[in-house]
């Protein structure tokens, strides 16, 4: 009896304990999962708190420009259709009207961010590049007229400013400091649709040859950004604008994961001269570089693939006078490495000319440093073409900036490799931008031969009879016109 009694005590305690330790577990489950929701409520309203703050100083900007493109037809033209003489005969044919190029308005639309309370806007210079008209309005739906300040076409960069005082600013962050993976907000106007906000994370730094801009050093993020987004700020987690939303790649048109952003600190330098000076002045070394790859690192008997490889040096250039030669690899400015031609091209062109920078290099299997004198990029170059390169042979002087179809960019545009010449950039107010011709387009044949290359277009060109005029033939998507331009 007395075994029994105590075995039931000690079962008893046991049974005790248990039901105390479970209360306490159930407990602190239940507290830890109030303090994760509590955690998971904090992250949202901080995200709802920098909305909140920088909303005000993002805008919608609409744009008119005038178009002319494809070509109006006659009204007796529609009765020359085969269906008409199928059943009234040939004699029922109308004398043929006189085709005139179709003249209509072009509207879209992008967004900005205010910087200075006086009415300064940041946007992308695809936005507004050739607007007649342009129209800012704000999140309490005012609406103003705005005019253009400055653009920089190289980088997608423009200022245009509405008349307005103690206007809703946004404060600019350092994009230097950006880590992959740290949260970033999008906020812009996609399809019209205003004060649209997305979430995601920087995907990755120092993005360049996408084949969008001359100058490519694009902050990548799965923030969504579609249509309408461009020139919209991308906010670090404290409400600072990092970036300047540029463009996505899609296939569809729409969001695919993957959106481009002009970093601050580029866009900020850009911003500043444009304010200052009205343009942008960038810096010239005058060198032909390309990337070290591991044969031309085996050749020049190089550890490895860093760096970038001297081409080709102009004459009279800051790099001539500095005593750059052939073959000299460069692999780092101002003892910062560098990493490959957007990396040297983008820290030349961001330093002032007259500036003096230290060029570490390795020249028949020595390392140099050479101080070099950076010169002023000359007005009429191309930062697409090579230095030396005449921009007559290449349809510069009509107003197009050209680039080889690389299998990256066929199949982001959705052409086939080889096809033809694409197009990256058009001058407003030039003869190309007068006819409606389009960055993303492919020139397929220049007077009746068909291109495909820079080098096939730059042959046919040099054996024209007529510089001032030339037939190309133009695609878009899957439809193909012939078109011409002439320099009056």
């Amino acid at each position: 009896m007395q075994i029994n009694q105590h075995f039931s005590r000690r079962t008893l305690r046991s049974a005790l304990v248990f039901c105390v330790i479970a209360l306490f577990t159930t407990i602190n489950v239940h507290a830890q999962d109030e303090a994760d929701i509590a955690l998971l409520d904090r992250s949202a309203k901080a995200f709802a708190s920098v909305v909140k703050k920088a909303g005000p100083a993002v805008v919608h900007v609409a744009v008119e420009k005038a178009m002319t493109g494809g070509m109006q037809v006659s009204p007796h033209d529609f009765f020359n259709d085969p269906f008409f003489e199928r059943f009234f005969g040939p004699q029922f044919k109308q004398p043929r009207g006189k085709q005139q190029p179709r003249q209509y308005r072009q509207q879209g639309a992008g967004s900005g961010f205010i910087f200075d309370s006086n009415g300064y806007i940041l946007t992308n210079n695809h936005v507004v590049e050739g607007a007649e008209k342009i129209t800012v309005r704000l999140d309490d739906k005012r609406e103003f007229k705005a005019k253009v300040i400055g653009t920089d076409p190289q980088s997608d960069v423009a200022i245009i400013k509405i008349d307005g005082t103690n206007l809703p600013t946004l404060p600019l962050g350092n994009s230097d400091n950006l880590e992959v993976g740290e949260w970033v907000i999008a906020i812009g106007s996609p399809f019209e649709l205003n004060q649209t906000v997305t979430v995601g994370v920087v995907s990755a730094k120092g993005r360049n040859r996408v084949g969008i801009t001359d100058y490519e050093n694009f902050i990548q993020t799965d923030a969504a950004i579609n249509p309408g987004n461009s020139g919209g700020p991308l906010l670090n987690i404290h409400g600072e604008a990092i970036g300047l939303n540029t463009a996505i790649f899609s296939k569809s048109g729409g969001y695919m994961g993957i959106g481009f952003a002009i970093p601050i600190n580029m866009a900020q330098s850009i911003k500043q001269q444009l304010l200052d000076h009205g343009k942008v002045t960038r810096g010239w070394l005058g060198v032909v570089i390309q990337d070290v790859t591991e044969d031309l690192a085996d050749s020049f008997g190089l550890d490895n693939t860093s760096g970038v490889l001297i081409a080709e040096v102009s004459d009279d250039s800051p790099a001539a006078k500095a005593g750059l030669k052939q073959g000299d690899v460069l692999v780092a400015l101002d003892t910062v490495p560098l990493a490959n031609v957007a990396d040297l091209r983008n820290k030349i062109a961001m330093t002032p000319p007259d500036s003096k920078v230290s060029l570490k290099l390795i020249r028949d299997g020595k390392t140099k440093n050479i101080s070099v004198t950076i010169g002023q990029q000359p007005a009429n170059m191309s930062a697409r073409q090579p230095a030396g390169t005449s921009q007559t042979t290449t349809l510069g002087e009509f107003g197009l900036s050209l680039q080889e179809l690389t299998p990256e960019l066929a199949e982001q545009f959705e052409y086939e490799q080889n096809q033809g010449v694409l197009i990256t950039a058009v001058e407003p107010d030039s003869p190309a931008g007068r006819i409606g011709l389009q960055a993303g387009q492919l020139i397929e044949e220049v007077n009746r031969q068909q291109v495909d290359s820079l080098s096939a277009l730059k042959k046919v060109l040099s054996s024209s009879k007529n510089k001032n005029q030339v037939l190309l033939r133009i695609r878009s998507g899957k439809s193909s016109q012939y078109v011409v331009l002439r320099n009056e």
